[in-house]
């Protein structure tokens, strides 16, 4: 399939998506791709973000207007950070956010210690058509444990549900561990990712623990079949170090253990965003039987499957659940969007090299998976000087990563067609 793009969302009189978007791309029903994000105004900064949707409609891609949701706001608040996730069995789409007060900024929370954030959703329950007025959790959520919380935020990108139902919001806080009392000053704040989850489809929301001792900031999350059939929450976070943070919990998300630096993930400057979905692999990579009783490997192998696999394959050693990951490349600046697999999530150093999906400035993305269908969707911000110059969309299939990570490492589509808005 012909890799598609859409140019130029976020783009228009008074806003500057530069620094202020941020994209996210939940999955409702089939057929449905939902991305939404926030743009800010900084000219007009007394005017809060609002965030935007739109959607894909079954067949050809076609995207519905712009809408802004008004239902996400607070007065007095800039709304920041959307954070969606999906509900199957009622078909509810939760969408998270941060909103906070005035014009304070991250730097300004953490060094004064002094949190200006609101935890915050709204929730459609007909496919985007009409909102639920806005509701705050930080009180619920957070507690009397926002004090030593110099600011947070959820996301941006997308929360899931486990197949135990729970539903799971990645999010991020700058903990004080102590105060200097003499000038009430915060010391040494530093951040590190959580989760937020609801075990009651969505009536009721709490949180996990801090994700330490390293510091990690924006995460995604992604749950994998582990061995012996147990579910296990893989997390994936951005870092200061240079190189991606990664951690696996065996508690729904609870607590994370086996916190590592990935040395095949590497991070720019300061770190940028990024984003994971799990996914069972592609059948004639499984090993599995045809209609007929035979085996797959007696049966016309796929060009795809090169002689390693193969002899995965047969071994049985393949996962049945894959991760795919997108990420800038580079280590010294953000540019070329690449897409990794990885076959064996479980295990240490498993990543393929990037397929590059983009070449040039590119930000932050967030990725969806049709299974079924054998589609994947991803998100991003691009530019050709900056990196936020429009918000671009991608739909490709897993055959053509597959090709790509064992090949062929530049982008299916030199010339994409653009999406018209």
């Amino acid at each position: 399939m012909k890799g598609e793009e859409m140019e130029g969302w976020g783009a228009g009189p008074g806003c500057c998506p530069a620094h202020g978007s941020r994209v996210s791309l939940p999955l409702p029903p089939a057929w449905f791709i939902l991305p939404r994000f926030g743009v800010r105004d900084l000219r007009a900064a007394r005017r809060p973000a609002l965030l935007q949707e739109r959607w894909r409609s079954r067949g050809p891609v076609k995207w519905g207007p712009l809408k802004p949701l008004m239902e996400a706001t607070l007065p007095g608040h800039r709304t920041m950070n959307p954070c969606p996730v999906w509900e199957q069995k009622s078909g509810c789409v939760y969408l998270f956010f941060i909103c906070v007060r005035g014009h304070v900024t991250e730097r300004q929370q953490v060094m004064s210690g002094r949190n200006a954030a609101r935890l915050c959703f709204i929730c459609s329950r007909d496919t985007g058509c009409s909102w639920s007025e806005v509701r705050d959790l930080t009180e619920e959520v957070i507690g009397a444990e926002v004090k030593r919380w110099a600011t947070f935020a959820v996301g941006p990108g997308h929360g899931i549900q486990l197949q135990s139902g729970r539903l799971v919001i990645p999010a991020y806080a700058y903990y004080i561990p102590y105060w200097f009392f003499c000038f009430r000053l915060p010391c040494k704040a530093k951040p590190h990712s959580l989760m937020i989850y609801s075990d009651d489809l969505g009536a009721t929301w709490h949180h996990g623990r801090l994700i330490q001792p390293m510091a990690t900031v924006e995460c995604e999350v992604a749950e994998v079949t582990g061995r012996g059939g147990n579910p296990v929450l893989y997390c994936s976070a951005r870092t200061p170090n240079r190189c991606r943070a990664e951690a696996f919990s065996n508690d729904r998300g609870e607590c994370f253990q086996r916190l590592a630096l990935s040395r095949q993930l590497c991070e720019p400057p300061h770190g940028c965003q990024g984003s994971v979905v799990s996914f069972r692999p592609p059948e004639i990579l499984r090993g599995c039987q045809d209609p007929n009783g035979k085996d797959a490997s007696t049966i016309q192998q796929s060009p795809l499957l090169d002689r390693s696999l193969r002899l995965e394959q047969e071994a049985g050693t393949l996962s049945e659940s894959w991760l795919l990951y997108s990420h800038p490349t580079c280590k010294k600046r953000r540019v070329n969007l690449g897409i990794y697999l990885n076959q064996t999530p479980l295990d240490a150093a498993c990543w393929s090299h990037p397929w590059i999906l983009h070449c040039g400035p590119c930000g932050y993305s967030d990725l969806a998976a049709l299974e079924k269908e054998g589609l994947f969707g991803c998100l991003f911000e691009c530019g050709t000087k900056r990196e936020c110059e429009q918000i671009a969309f991608r739909l490709f299939t897993d055959r053509e990563i597959l090709s790509h990570v064992h090949g062929d490492f530049t982008s299916p589509d030199k010339n994409p067609e653009p999406i018209e808005s």
